[in-house]
């Protein structure tokens, strides 16, 4: 096995440092000229490492603060509890309780249109051919963060005349409006996959270079089996731990 250059063996320490807790979120790295007199290596090995550890998404470069160990509190998502009745008997939607169970603030920024779904969300939601869906696209935010992208669609004929195509935040989420309508979803199918972000997803979540994104579609039907709703959620790896529980208590 070949020996690692001088520089990953730099950011190797710094990383182990950071992962111990020896340099917590928030912390900052030591400067330059500290880790070359530490490590006895180049100014150049130095910033080497440290843009190693920017590109894992490690550590982040803030103008007059030096290098500082980023945030990484994940947000601990329960797909299968999004159907479930909450705890409190008073409906709320899914993803600004789950944030409020954490002592967090919860906050969105939301869009609806109606559209011409790309072809994969027609297929999903069984749509005919220029047939219309509904979309309520949403940037979530967490205590002022970025921290996900959802992106609801749900067939035009079905929503139309309800609160889902109207403006606005749906207090008790679309899934109870869904109910309303005599629509509610009794079985889901999720399909989940990582990929790096495009440009627009960077800027839109502020996301670190090198920061991979995790894609989960979730497919939504009611009792006649017809598929009511397809929400695509792009999330940052480094924001979001997907926890599932599969079988009886």
């Amino acid at each position: 096995m070949a020996r690692p250059s001088l520089y990953q063996q730099v950011a190797s320490e710094l990383r182990r440092a950071i992962y111990s807790g020896d340099y917590g979120p928030g912390a900052q790295l030591p400067t330059e000229e500290e880790l070359r007199s530490r490590h006895g290596v180049s100014r150049n090995t130095v910033r080497l490492a440290v843009a190693e550890l920017v590109n894992e998404g490690l550590v982040t470069r803030a103008p007059r603060r030096g290098t500082i160990v980023r945030e990484r509190r994940a947000l601990l998502m329960h797909p299968q509890r999004e159907l479930e009745p909450q705890p409190t008997g008073v409906p709320r939607e899914a993803f600004a309780y789950a944030v409020s169970q954490e002592g967090r603030q919860p906050s969105q920024l939301i869009e609806v249109l109606t559209v011409k779904p790309a072809e994969d969300i027609a297929s999903r939601l069984e749509l005919d051919d220029g047939k219309l869906a509904v979309v309520r696209r949403r940037l979530r935010f967490v205590d002022g963060q970025p921290y996900n992208t959802n992106d609801s669609y749900f067939p035009h004929d079905l929503v139309a005349e309800s609160e889902i195509a109207r403006p606005g935040d749906i207090g008790r989420g679309a899934n109870r409006v869904l109910e309303e309508l005599g629509h509610a979803q009794i079985r889901v199918v999720d399909d989940i996959w990582a990929r790096m972000p495009n440009q627009a997803e960077v800027e839109r979540l502020q996301l670190e270079l090198g920061t991979p994104v995790v894609v989960y579609v979730r497919v939504g039907y009611d009792r006649e089996d017809t598929p009511v709703r397809v929400a695509v959620s792009v999330l940052p790896a480094d924001k979001h731990l997907i926890r599932y529980e599969l079988g009886s208590r």
